[in-house]
């Protein structure tokens, strides 16, 4: 189970974000505490206005006149600079805010992006968005509470409590107990009412949302098989458990407020009823009365959102904990910090003793793999599905780290250099492409963003990509979908291809990269990737034994192990070979294929 983030963590969180910006911060604490000081005032001119009214008598001599008019001007000047100071406060707010929220979502996002393979493999693309984007409006709730809510309440409650002490220390007494009894039963309610139960309908939120994205982003798959319906049923059950548990999160909400109100009605009758017996001994006035009320007016009102206050606290600390946690999550490139960029002269690679197995055991594991590939060969690896070869290369980019052993590349141990230096070095070709939604042109100039429109041109001609763009409307602008959904396999394919021509990487990783091509188009793209692998250290995965048979070598796996090398026409004449016999069975499944479709 994830640790909770405590309250102090969250507390250093935020101030990690507010010292930032030292100037905003102490205009806007200056601003809040001058808005703070004419509120607490209130209670004072209202009751010295009912007092210079109350004690004149009819018709009013010029003094009482003189005496109301400035008791007046004071009331009315409380009022104008309560609002002109709480409204600067918040235009300032409104500014700081938003810099803050940027930072948080673009530094979140910044560090998932580095997070290792293996934790992006564990976790659901839905909810990690849904995380990061709660995270930012969760802080919005949490700052507001905390500096529009909490801050300016605690604030006038200290002011009013010592005020009323200084007239009648006994009332002051009354109230300050009803205050603190008031904060206790909010803060016990909240801990352990509220909260558990709001930790639930978070929890329910992000299953929600991160099935609704599962099922959109797959939505080809579902209408390949007519599942519509199905999604529908599964996304019910999900946002039924949604509303029950948001119903009891919300109701919890209600009944504590009816317990606070109790307290407050309380505090009401103590202060009102004190007042008003001291009024009766003639040791308080008119605008003693109306002081004490007024003074109860702002009490109830400040007291009465302190229940929302720390509902909204407590909501906010909960949906700001998974960003907390990002920011507590080292990526996978701190350790990179201060490490130099690879330098490949020629591309040689090579595996000394690695040792390695996925964390969650599954999969390909290496004991004691050895092997070089001289600078510029091409080499092949080969084998069924889960023998070793994409672990091969997921290593070689440092995806994953060997548990023992060292990987070199031109001499140089790719632990001791940093990863995007090494993973600029070299190109891969997925079997699978997958394409950003953006334009065609800026799929392909991902792998080098400041290239020309000429190279990018160029590119996409090499891959045989160009005729298939100049069909389309809007050419290079054509926006391709999410993933590449609107182009066909083989058009993403040829942009992953021509994504590669421009990268112009040392080294070339191949995933069959023309499995995807029809007949026609292979031909074509064959000849562009034999210009492509020229002077490249090329490795191939694959998968169609038929496409490596001019591969300077050819490795093959089996359960992480190399069991087989050589070059097509030696493994082929091995006539036990493991090579040889998985080149039958392709053969064999490919005739019946033809002699099912005849």
């Amino acid at each position: 189970m994830t640790d909770r983030i405590t309250a102090r963590r969250t507390a250093a969180f935020l101030w990690t974000h507010w010292r930032r910006f030292p100037g905003a911060a102490a205009l806007l604490i200056f601003l809040m505490l001058l808005s703070v000081a004419f509120d607490v005032a209130f209670p004072l001119v209202s009751g010295r206005l009912v007092d210079a009214v109350a004690q004149a008598g009819f018709p009013p001599a010029e003094a009482d006149v003189d005496l109301a008019v400035l008791a007046l001007l004071l009331f009315l000047g409380q009022g104008v600079g309560f609002h002109v100071s709480r409204r600067l406060a918040m235009l300032v707010w409104a500014g700081f805010a938003s810099r803050v929220m940027r930072n948080i979502v673009t530094e979140a996002f910044h560090r998932v992006q580095r997070y290792s393979a293996e934790w992006h493999s564990n976790s659901f693309a839905g909810s990690t968005v849904r995380k990061i984007t709660r995270g930012m409006w969760a802080y919005d709730t949490l700052a507001d509470t905390l500096f529009i809510g909490i801050f300016p309440t605690i604030c006038v409650l200290i002011g009013v409590i010592v005020s009323i002490a200084f007239h009648w220390p006994l009332i002051g007494l009354y109230v300050l107990a009803g205050i603190a009894v008031y904060f206790t039963l909010t803060i016990l309610l909240v801990k352990y009412y509220v909260a558990p139960k709001n930790l639930l309908n978070v929890a329910a939120d992000s299953a929600m949302g991160g099935a609704i994205a599962d099922a959109i982003t797959c939505n080809p798959v579902v209408k390949s098989f007519g599942a519509e319906a199905r999604e529908d049923i599964r996304l019910s059950r999900l946002t039924l458990d949604w509303a029950r548990k948001a119903r009891r999160a919300w109701r919890s909400m209600d009944i504590s407020m009816l317990a606070q109100v109790g307290v407050l009605l309380a505090m009401q009758a103590g202060l009102i009823g004190l007042v008003i017996l001291f009024w009766t001994r003639g040791e308080a006035t008119a605008g003693d009365v109306a002081y004490a009320m007024t003074s109860y007016l702002l009490i109830n009102g400040y007291l009465r959102d302190i229940g929302f206050h720390m509902q909204n606290l407590q909501q906010g600390m909960n949906e700001i904990e998974d960003v907390i946690r990002y920011a507590d999550t080292d990526p996978e490139d701190r350790a990179d910090a201060g490490l130099p960029a690879l330098g490949v002269a020629g591309g040689a690679i090579r595996f000394e003793d690695v040792h390695f197995r996925y964390p969650n055991g599954n999969g390909a594991f290496y004991r004691g793999l050895s092997l070089d590939i001289p600078a510029g060969a091409r080499f092949a690896l080969v084998g069924q599905s889960g023998s070793g070869k994409s672990t091969f290369v997921k290593l070689l980019q440092r995806l994953y780290e060997p548990d023992e052993g060292r990987i070199l590349i031109d001499g140089q141990d790719i632990a001791s250099v940093n990863r995007e230096s090494l993973r600029r070095a070299i190109a891969l070709v997925p079997q699978e492409p997958v394409l950003f939604h953006r334009s065609i042109g800026e799929n392909i100039a991902y792998a080098r963003p400041g290239a020309t429109q000429a190279e990018i041109a160029e590119a996409a001609r090499l891959a045989h990509a160009d005729e298939f763009i100049a069909r389309l409307p809007q050419g290079m602008e054509t926006l391709v979908g999410e993933r590449g959904v609107k182009l066909s396999g083989g058009e993403r394919q040829r942009i992953a291809i021509a994504r590669a021509f421009l990268a112009d990487a040392p080294i070339l990783v191949l995933d069959e990269a023309t499995s995807s091509l029809d007949s026609i188009t292979e031909s074509y793209i064959q000849d562009a990737i034999e210009r492509l692998m020229e002077g490249r250290t090329t490795i191939v995965i694959a998968h169609r034994l038929s496409t490596i048979r001019r591969m300077d070598r050819i490795l093959v796996f089996e359960r992480g192990r190399i069991v087989e090398e050589g070059s097509h026409a030696d493994l082929m004449a091995r006539k036990d070979g493991v090579f040889r016999h998985l080149q039958a069975v392709q053969l064999s499944a490919a005739r019946n294929v033809l002699a099912e479709s005849a």
